[in-house]
Order: C-alpha cells, then structure tokens, then sequence
C-alpha cells in the first residue's frame, strides 16, 4: 500500500456529527473487526486510578448509558480474574506509581489519529490494506468520540512511538502493556464527570 496519503493532515473538516447514542453507537463500531475495549465510567474520585480499575472490572455502567464493547464478557477467564485481560492498577502506592509511569499523556491534537489507528489491522496503518478508503469514514467516527470529552479532559496512552509529534499514523515500535498480552495500545481519558478506556489488544 502506497504511504503518500499517510503524510496529509486529517480529512477537511466537514459539519460535525452529532453526539448521541446513535452516533457514538455507530462510532465506536469501527471497532468491531478488532479485539478491542471500550467502555466508560463515572468519575468518583480526584484520583481517578480506582475508577479505571472499576471500569476494567465491569463494576460501572456508561453514565449515559450507551454502547460499550466488551469482547470477553462472558469468557470463561473472568470466573477468577473479572478484569480479563487487564492488568488493573494496584492499589498500594508503589505499585499504581508504576502503573501510571505506563502512560503518556497526549494532547487533543493527537487524539483522532490515535482512535484511527487502534481500529486498523495488526494496530498499523501501514498495514491495513482498506484503510485509505475508508480514512475519511473513520476519522468521522474519530471525531465524534473525542467530541465527547470535554475540553479539559486529558488524554493518555501506553506508547511514546509515532515520533516526535505523536502522529498515529506513523509507525507504532513499543508499548508499555497493560493486559496479560506483549502488545497492547489504548486510549484512556479523563474529565471532570467520566474516565473512558478505548484499548485494542493483539495476542500474538
């Protein structure tokens, strides 16, 4: 696949979607053909650490009660770990400090490339063969997620790769895991109301 289209900007902006249960619905589908979580939560605490464990757990319900995504729901590995395959944050103090040294905070400018790329094959734009016909579809669906996080809302990943400026579409060379599996990428947000966790995971 030709890598030209990869060195442009984001697809010109275009009247936004609106953000409600259907278009985040259809949105976060771009994640159908992946092996990925998503799902958001309350924010209960000025340390939202034991919020991102809650939402691993399936112990919260969206606060807007809309789509979320959980491919191991009902797998035989959450009888005895209900956080399958998530590595929650411990909650002794050393061991969230480690945790929370996995991720890297990103700007919003960032955001839409990562939501695009954690929805290709293999997590590599360079590898997905359908992606640039279906760029302009996607970063649609990008932008009406990050739509929902307010402007305050920070934003963190698990890798510092896609170079200097963050940019997604490069290519993606380490990870600081957060699941049971070597190679895993996400997106985890945090506002003043919620905390949302929009990870990808390949088992290879």
């Amino acid at each position: 696949m030709s890598e030209d289209w990869m060195n442009y900007g984001t697809t010109p902006d275009r009247p936004p979607t609106p953000l409600d249960a259907d278009s985040w619905a259809a949105a976060v589908g771009m994640y159908n053909r992946r092996y990925t979580f998503v799902a958001v939560g309350p924010r209960t605490r000025e340390d939202w650490l034991p919020d991102v464990a809650s939402i691993m757990r399936g112990e919260t319900a969206d606060p807007r009660s809309w789509r979320t995504i959980d491919p191991e729901e009902g797998a035989e590995e959450r009888e005895d770990d209900p956080a399958y395959p998530f590595l929650t944050p411990p909650v002794d103090e050393a061991g969230s400090t480690e945790w929370r040294g996995r991720l890297k905070e990103i700007p919003r400018s960032s955001v839409v490339r990562l939501l695009v790329m954690l929805a290709t094959l293999y997590l590599d734009v360079s590898r997905d063969p359908r992606l640039p016909e279906r760029l302009a579809e996607m970063e649609e669906h990008a932008r009406v997620i990050l739509s929902r996080c307010p402007d305050r809302a920070q934003f963190f990943t698990n890798t510092s790769g896609g170079g200097a400026a963050r940019d997604f579409y490069q290519r993606i060379s380490s990870c600081s895991p957060l699941s049971q599996y070597p190679w895993d990428l996400g997106l985890l947000w945090v506002s003043d109301e919620e905390v949302g966790l929009i990870w990808s995971f390949d088992p290879r």
